[in-house]
């Protein structure tokens, strides 16, 4: 399994540029330096510097934690800008993998300009599952099974989903997501405060 780099249809060294613009561009929108950014975000500032560059291969967590240090949702550091009219086809679109399970997440659509709001493709197979960290004090996630089985929820009490169920719980606690059979597929939509 590849981990943490991005993939699209686009390049992927595209796709890194794209990550390290962002970082660079919401980092100085916070008025943060690479070292205050990289303490709160518990990276090396070698690590920092080196996603800064385009040169750095990030993962979903290493994503996840820069997002929370900057107070940005994820979205607006792995997505591209993009037309007012948008197709992304099954198999498409900006994927993000997981470094501890077989867990990627697409992003679908961020959260534009006064809506706060992004959405997954979620796509795992049995194994370890996908523990998250709390992210901003907040936010909920919604989750609607596709295909297969899955545990979700929070951490301390995961709910088994069945296709066509829909959960929803606070996404600013420990939560998980652990496909209980193979190619279980899911979508994620996240609420920003």
């Amino acid at each position: 399994m590849t981990h943490g780099m991005p993939d699209t249809g686009s390049s992927p060294a595209g796709i890194i540029k794209t990550i390290a613009a962002a970082i660079r561009r919401e980092r100085e929108r916070a008025g943060l330096t690479l070292t205050e950014l990289a303490r709160r975000a518990g990276l090396a500032k070698s690590t920092l510097s080196q996603l800064e560059s385009g040169t750095g291969n990030p993962s979903v967590e290493t994503i996840w934690a820069l997002g929370m240090a900057l107070g940005v949702p994820f979205s607006r550091l792995v997505e591209p800008a993009r037309p007012r009219t948008h197709l992304i086809r099954a198999g498409e679109g900006p994927v993000t993998r997981s470094q501890e399970a077989d867990y990627t997440a697409t992003l679908l659509s961020s959260c534009p300009p006064a809506t706060r709001r992004d959405l997954y493709r979620i796509t795992a197979e049995p194994g370890s599952p996908r523990d998250s960290r709390p992210h901003q004090p907040g936010t909920v996630e919604h989750v609607i099974l596709s295909t297969g089985r899955a545990l979700a929820g929070p951490l301390d009490s995961p709910v088994e989903l069945h296709p066509g169920d829909y959960l929803t719980y606070p996404g600013d606690t420990p939560h998980t997501f652990a496909a209980l059979t193979p190619a279980t597929t899911a979508v994620l939509a996240m609420e920003h405060p």
